[in-house]
């Protein structure tokens, strides 16, 4: 089914309002004093790490977003969902707070979470999120003092290494400041159509030099109660999904010399899920029911703490960086939704699993300093993940039954098999190290011309166990040890950059990422392959940078072709749906994004983006259980919608009594499969957002807002055809926040 032709003509039509306005901007500028316009309008240059070197945004030769702390507040934003779908190119699988994943340029197997490493890679100040290997939480930091996020669209492999085969997310937090004492509060309020309770939010942030210029320390807590919106008629509590988040933070800033930094950044972060977000779709279009013998819970936390030393040594910059990660998952689901009750106790199946996972990482590296026609940088780090999670299926009374019928059974006790009335139970672990060494050198000729190459040469080994336990439909057990694997092999980077002046910048890219391959944990006794290859992805990319009218208008244009090769894919088994990993086929992504900002006069901002994605299988995706064997080359990637739009405009009169500022936001997903050989889809739907905002105090900031304006219903995800996530009802609020420096 082709996208919406109505929903596109508006969605394309408003953007075009935009483009619009930059014409016209562009003809009247001239009959402005040059000068005067550029102080009213300019705004401030944007420096990002996405190089991991300090480089203005705009410089930069690849398709760079950042998302800053005033925008955070502009659009009160908390997570993940109220912004990163305004970045062109981007994609939100909001599933399950903790385990949602961002999917950039449609590079995905399944709007679900991938069943090995994200094909995003997600970074906490170059800090790693993401295990090599199943991630047990896709960490989705509260927004409250970051200073930015940087959304770096197509594969990363080179600097970043695996798991960013799409792109990466850097979560940038603010850290110490030694010049300054600050402090900061934000209190949220808010109402949900159909939520039984308010949702409200209270956050906190002191920074406190304790010797002035040389060391300072900053503490940020928060808790976030998200009420619940759907109906589970099963256990029959109304509004049943309701999300508590809790996160502690603390960085610490030692500047012993002048050209010497020593940072501490810790957090810790947990959410807290009373039910699962899905509902069950049968023959209601718009239903936000789901129906479960049990509350489906979720919980998960990690923390992070990390050093990092930052030395100036007059000819380069010495980073040394390193951090210890810590998350833990514990889970459970109903699977009468899909086997039934079991008739033999009258009692329903339910499962569930625990995990936890270490990862260690140290990086060290050499950046030349900026300025200079050639630069360069160059470093090595390594990688070492410990991981163990549980498994395990349950059927209250199934223990009575089986010493009741032991014939039933080959006469084995349920003490074997059934332990606890636990009638499947697996253990897995993981080990891997990671060594890697990376850099990328570039020169400029005539100060116009800049050409850059990289790579990355890299080395994995994994060492996993899977261990299948006695269990009570008297499959046999096994004790999978495979022993060590090991895979290698280097990543190539390559970018011209033309700037011929200070308004335009065109560029041409070629770079690869890559995902190592894993073990199958969730189908042990599926009859699925035990372990699956490594994938890669392969992007050709252009793109044009234009800033004009004294910065009044910023137009980026950028246009793509990526091949994916030996894709990992999500599939399920029939009947109980059990998900496992398998390689095969390959996938051409298409595409085009623009992003236009304009500034008409001083106190209107026009904001627009625009994606058209074309993510389609290249050649046959086997698979055993579907009909025919597989999927065909052009079947569309599951969640890969065509069009995604994103407008926003915004009055700011800042120079006014109480500095009051009103915006509208408005955003468009054209649909997409949410599944291979599903009819069903998601997307389809245009969201528009309220927010306003005033001054009433020196410091003090009073905001209200609507989201989901249009109390629009849509289909976020439905990885299984006949239950997904939907969209937030209406939410209605007010915001207090509070700065002093």
């Amino acid at each position: 089914m082709a996208f919406s032709p109505v929903g596109a003509a508006t969605a394309c039509g408003v953007s075009l309002m935009a483009l619009t306005a930059a014409t016209t901007v562009h003809a009247q500028s001239g009959q402005e004093d040059a000068a005067e316009s550029a102080a009213n309008a300019s705004r401030p240059e944007i420096i990002v790490t996405a190089t991991k070197r300090n480089e203005s945004l705009r410089e930069i030769a690849g398709s760079v977003s950042a998302v800053t702390a005033e925008e955070f507040q502009e659009l009160n934003a908390q997570d993940l969902s109220d912004y990163i779908t305004r970045v062109p190119g981007v994609v939100f699988n909001n599933y399950q707070p903790g385990v949602s994943e961002v999917v950039i340029r449609g590079v995905a197997s399944t709007t679900y979470h991938e069943a090995n490493q994200a094909t995003t890679g997600y970074y906490l100040n170059e800090v790693p999120l993401i295990e090599p290997g199943f991630p047990l939480v896709i960490p989705d930091v509260d927004t409250f003092d970051l200073e930015r996020v940087e959304v770096l669209r197509g594969p990363q492999g080179t600097l970043f290494g695996s798991s960013s085969l799409g792109g990466a997310i850097n979560y940038v937090a603010r850290q110490a400041d030694t010049t300054r004492l600050e402090a900061g509060f934000e209190g949220i309020l808010s109402s949900t159509r159909r939520a039984g309770e308010a949702s409200y939010g209270i956050k906190g942030m002191v920074n406190v030099p304790i010797v002035r210029d040389r060391l300072a320390v900053r503490l940020v807590a928060l808790e976030r109660y998200d009420a619940g919106y759907l109906d589970n008629v099963g256990t029959g509590v109304d509004g049943s999904n309701d999300l508590r988040v809790r996160g502690l933070r603390g960085s610490l800033a030692w500047t012993p010399t002048d050209t010497t930094t020593v940072s501490i950044l810790s957090m810790y972060q947990e959410y807290d899920l009373d039910d699962q977000t899905y509902v069950v779709f049968n023959d209601d279009p718009e239903t936000f029911e789901r129906n479960t013998n049990v509350p489906e819970y979720q919980k998960t936390d990690f923390q992070l703490h990390s050093l990092r030393l930052e030395q100036d040594l007059g000819f380069a910059t010495l980073s040394a960086l390193g951090s210890y990660v810590r998350k833990e998952s514990d889970l459970a689901f109903d699977d009468s939704i899909f086997v039934g009750i079991d008739p033999r106790t009258g009692t329903p199946q339910l499962s569930g699993s625990t995990g936890k996972s270490e990862t260690k990482y140290g990086e060290l590296r050499l950046t030349s300093i900026d300025g200079g026609a050639f630069e360069w940088l160059v470093g090595a780090n390594y990688t070492k993940l410990d991981a163990e999670g549980t498994g395990f299926a349950y059927i209250e009374g199934i223990g009575d039954y089986i010493d009741a019928n032991p014939g039933e059974f080959g006469g084995q006790p349920s003490s074997e098999i059934a332990p606890d009335d636990f009638i499947q139970r697996t253990v897995d672990s993981n080990e891997v190290q990671e060594i890697a060494l990376f850099g990328e050198a570039s020169y400029t000729f005539a100060d116009v011309l800049k050409l850059t190459a990289g790579g990355r040469v890299f080395e994995y080994r994994s060492s996993p166990r899977l261990q299948y336990l006695p269990n009570a439909d008297l499959i046999p057990p096994f004790d999978y040890q495979p022993g060590e694997k090991k895979e290698s092999g280097f990543i190539p980077k390559v970018s011209l950059t033309y700037t011929p002046n200070d308004t335009l910048m065109v560029y041409a890219l070629y770079s690869e990422g890559f995902r190592i391959g894993g073990t199958n944990v969730y189908a042990a006794a599926s009859g699925a392959p035990l372990n699956f290859d490594s994938d890669s992805t392969a992007n050709y990319e252009i793109g044009l940078r234009i800033t004009g009218a004294q910065e009044r208008v910023t137009i980026d244009l950028t246009a793509y072709h990526m091949d994916w090769k030996n894709i990992q894919v999500r599939l399920f088994t029939p009947v109980d749906f059990d998900a496992y990993t398998t390689n095969g086929g390959g996938a051409d992504i298409d595409g085009i994004e623009a992003a236009i900002n304009v500034r008409p006069v001083d106190f209107i901002n026009l904001s627009t983006s625009v994606s058209y994605n074309d993510a389609r299988l290249s050649q046959m995706l086997p698979d055993s259980f579907a009909p025919g064997g597989g999927y065909a080359a052009g079947t569309r990637l599951p969640g890969a919608a065509e069009l995604t739009v994103a407008n926003q405009i915004e009055f700011d009169f800042s120079d006014a009594p109480m500095r009051p500022r009103i915006a509208f936001a408005h955003r468009y997903l054209s649909e997409a499969p949410v599944a291979f050989g599903n009819t069903l889809e998601k997307g389809d739907y245009h969201i528009i957002d309220l927010n306003a905002s005033a001054e009433v105090a020196q410091g003090l900031e009073l905001g209200v807002f609507v989201k989901n304006l249009t109390d629009t219903y849509g289909v976020l995800n439905a990885p299984f055809g006949f239950a997904g996530s939907v969209t937030r009802p209406r939410t209605i609020g007010a915001s207090l926040r509070f700065n002093f420096d």
